[in-house]
């Protein structure tokens, strides 16, 4: 027997029986699946965009960024095969000045040492474009990107193909006149758009480890003044970070050794020695590292004065982010002072810069927490 119909309902309306129930929580149903998926995905990027930056930080303290002249996005990948291929690669490098310059008594062995170094990081850069360009076409192809995400997940990939074409104007200016490494101006804009990067994939990592609904209701609750200084301490550790490109990017790092003098002194002997004055911000050594040492000061106190702050946020994750962010900065410094002591070697300079890494996801990891809290209830759960 059919159900009854209401006298109010068209004829040959479907039955009431026979509808779809409604279900609760649409707006979160589909994108659930699609944003755990594209959030592995993401994180894979991140450890690769680590890794990269490690790899880079190498390259340059090995004066390898400059052993291969010519810069093939494709066919580059494929490494000399013999010896003749190698001979040929290192006929390129000899005709560059910091062969001419530096290492006018390398051998051929010596070559591919450095060589490899760098072939090692353009070739992660090729893998890192590839896991983008594979996740955001198969997300697309199969419609599981989530609403307002596709220019979120495309700009990452514009951002990672600008990333190597900087990455080659860098290397092409160690390639001319009397220059024996790369451009100190060009590594910071390297480094600052690989710490941007790894910056908006964190930030996107953190929302997509939330629903949708959550992040509306947790923005109710958002601490504006905690974001805000959070902001201004992560803004100043990105200055900190392109710094530390001008410190690494001459050299400066390995010039004084004492510390908290210079030389035995404030401020390094004859510091603006350089015509016009301007260029001692950037390329007199004593100068940059003590600019560099007073901004790392700087972030220092200003990021303990937020994280003593943040202790005052009603919510437990909030706080325990903000008091991680604070000893974490205090753990960089001590980590530059040590590396600065030690005359910057290699495993020391690789250490502070992975370091700086940790301290720039600390800091975003506080500020997102100050928009978009954990709410727990009085139990103490989520």
């Amino acid at each position: 027997m059919s159900p009854k119909r209401s006298i109010f309902e068209e004829v040959g309306a479907e039955a009431p029986a026979t509808r779809a129930t409604p279900k609760g929580n649409l707006i979160d149903a589909r994108p659930k699946g699609a944003r755990r998926a594209i959030r592995i995905w993401l994180m894979i990027l991140f450890a690769l965009v680590v890794v990269m930056i490690g790899v880079g930080g190498a390259t340059r303290l090995t004066d390898s960024g400059l052993s291969i002249t010519e810069w093939k996005p494709v066919t580059g990948a494929v490494p000399p095969l013999d010896e003749a291929a190698w001979t040929a690669e290192f006929t390129k490098y000899q005709a560059t000045p910091q062969y001419a310059l530096m290492n006018r008594d390398m051998t051929l062995p010596e070559f591919k040492g450095i060589y490899w170094w760098e072939w090692g990081h353009r070739q992660l850069g090729r893998l890192i474009g590839l896991v983008w360009a594979l996740g955001f076409v198969g997300f697309a192809l199969t419609r599981r990107i989530p609403p307002g995400w596709v220019p979120r997940l495309l700009g990452i990939g514009v951002l990672g193909g600008l990333q190597g074409a900087i990455g080659w104007w860098m290397v092409s200016s160690g390639l001319v006149g009397e220059m024996t490494s790369v451009a100190s101006y060009r590594l910071a804009v390297h480094l600052g758009l690989a710490f941007a990067i790894l910056g908006f994939i964190a930030w996107y990592v953190m929302l997509l480890g939330r629903t949708q609904a959550d992040l509306l209701q947790a923005r109710r609750l958002a601490e504006p003044k905690l974001f805000g200084m959070a902001t201004g301490v992560l803004h100043l550790a990105f200055l900190q970070i392109l710094l530390g490109a001008l410190v690494a990017g001459i050299d400066a790092g390995r010039g004084f050794t004492d510390w908290p003098l210079m030389g035995g002194q404030f401020l390094p002997p004859d510091p603006f020695a350089i015509t016009p004055v301007w260029r001692n911000f950037f390329e007199d050594p004593g100068l940059v590292q003590f600019i560099h040492r007073m901004a790392g000061y700087l972030v220092l106190l200003f990021g303990a004065v937020v994280a003593v702050l943040g202790r005052r946020s009603p919510q437990a994750a909030t706080r325990v982010a903000f008091a991680w962010m604070g000893t974490w900065l205090l753990v960089q410094v001590g980590l530059g002072i040590v590396t600065l002591l030690h005359g910057a070697p290699m495993h020391l300079g690789l250490v502070h810069q992975l370091g700086a890494v940790v301290a720039f996801v600390l800091i975003l990891r506080a500020r997102f927490l100050a928009r978009y809290p954990v709410v727990q209830s009085i139990r103490g759960s989520k």
